[in-house]
C-alpha cells in the first residue's frame, strides 16, 4: 500500500512539473533603439501638417497565454528629435516647447492591455512628458514574430497610433494657430538577448 501511495504521489508531482513546463512563461524583449521610434505630426497654422521623429528604447514583457498581462516600459529620447530642419529642431527644444535642457526624456509605462482581436490591442498607460504625467491609449497592431536573420535573435514587431494634446503637457505656445492635437505613429521592434 505504501509503495502504491508513493507511486501515486510521484506520478502526481511529475504531472504537475510537466504541466508547468507546457505553460509558456512571460518573455522579456529589449526595444531595438535603432528600429523603434515615435513619429509625431501637427497642423501648422492651417497651411500644412509638419512632422518630427524621436527614437525610443526600453523593455517589453510578452505573455502569449495572457496578453492582457503583457507590459511595456519605454523611454523616448526627446532631446534628439529629428525634423530635418536644424533651426526648427532648436526652436522645439527650447523652453517654449519641449524644454529639453530640463526634460531630455519622456517615458511611457503601460498599466492595462485590452485585446481587440485580429492581432490588435489597446495599451493604456502613463506618458510623462516635460515632467507631467497623463494617461494615453496606444492602438497597437502586432505585425510579426520571427528570428531576425540579420542578428539571429527572436524579434517581434508592432505598429501603434495615439493622439495627445500638447497643452496637457504645458505646451501652449502659439495656440490655437498651431494645433493643440498631436498625432503619434509608433513603430517598434524588440528582440530577445538570448538566441533561439
Amino acid at each position: 500500500m505504501k509503495q502504491l501511495l508513493k507511486r501515486c504521489i510521484l506520478t502526481y508531482i511529475t504531472f504537475i512539473a510537466f504541466s508547468s513546463a507546457l505553460h509558456a512563461a512571460p518573455e522579456t524583449f529589449t526595444l531595438d533603439k535603432n528600429h523603434t521610434y515615435v513619429l509625431w505630426t501637427i497642423e501648422h497654422l492651417g497651411f500644412s501638417t509638419q512632422a518630427g521623429k524621436w527614437y525610443a528604447s526600453g523593455e517589453l514583457v510578452l505573455d502569449k497565454e495572457h496578453p492582457e498581462q503583457s507590459k511595456v516600459n519605454a523611454t523616448i529620447d526627446v532631446a534628439h528629435m529629428i525634423t530635418g530642419i536644424p533651426e526648427l529642431d532648436k526652436h522645439l527644444k527650447s523652453k517654449l516647447f519641449f524644454d529639453v535642457d530640463h526634460f531630455p526624456k519622456a517615458t511611457f509605462v503601460s498599466d492595462k492591455i485590452t485585446a481587440k482581436g485580429n492581432n490588435k490591442a489597446d495599451v493604456s498607460g502613463m506618458l510623462t512628458l516635460r515632467g507631467i504625467s497623463k494617461p494615453v491609449i496606444l492602438h497597437v497592431t502586432f505585425n510579426k514574430a520571427a528570428v531576425n536573420f540579420i542578428n539571429n535573435k527572436m524579434t517581434v514587431g508592432f505598429s501603434a497610433t495615439a493622439s495627445i494634446k500638447r497643452s496637457d503637457f504645458g505646451m501652449t505656445a502659439l495656440l490655437p494657430a498651431l494645433a493643440d492635437n498631436v498625432d503619434l505613429k509608433i513603430e517598434a521592434e524588440a528582440y530577445q538577448d538570448k538566441k533561439q
